[in-house]
């Protein structure tokens, strides 16, 4: 049994939800969006609660299960709330700014790193060496932070680079004598 898949989702109020065949359809304040789930797993919607049942008793069936109940539930979360990523920026010279539709990036480069923001992410920066990626997409918003943290990750000696917050960096020890 799947402690997450069998666990049903509430919709909150102000938020509709649709089940058509495999495909669930939500929305809410923030937007509307949708997923297929798999053959394997079957939902239901009685009186604003969502419920998932496995069509079989394999493992693949048991994984789906859960992965189905945790997409729908961020599909719910996502036009209630949306998601946020923050990335920071340590580094001499290091820094970020939004200008139009992209994020221009100073990485240490001999250019800068011209971003274009995907369609549904709002980027900002608060200060130079913050930035702040956020959406209804779950997914997408990820996605787009772990693009962005990819043109210089953090690098283990001095820690210089674009890492999430709150993340920790493993430092080495430098060259001894």
């Amino acid at each position: 049994m799947s402690k997450i898949g069998k666990a049903t989702i509430t919709v909150p109020a102000g938020v509709t939800a649709a089940i058509e065949g495999q495909t669930v359809k939500v929305k809410g304040p923030k937007g509307a969006l949708q997923v297929d789930l798999v053959d394997e797993i079957g939902a239901s919607l009685d009186g604003g609660v969502i419920s998932f049942k496995p069509r079989g008793e394999t493992n693949r069936h048991k994984a789906m299960w859960g992965l189905s109940r945790t997409l729908v539930s961020n599909l719910v979360e996502g036009v209630t709330k949306g998601f946020e990523k923050k990335l920071e920026i340590s580094g001499v010279g290091y820094k970020a700014a939004v200008q139009g539709k992209n994020l221009n990036l100073s990485l240490g480069y001999s250019h800068d790193v011209l971003y274009p923001i995907p369609e549904g992410i709002q980027i900002v920066t608060p200060k130079p060496t913050e930035i702040v990626v956020s959406g209804i997409d779950r997914q997408k918003v990820g996605q787009v932070a772990a693009e962005i943290r990819e043109y210089r990750g953090p690098e283990p000696y001095k820690g210089k680079g674009v890492k999430y917050a709150g993340e920790f960096i493993f430092r080495k020890e430098g060259k001894k004598k």
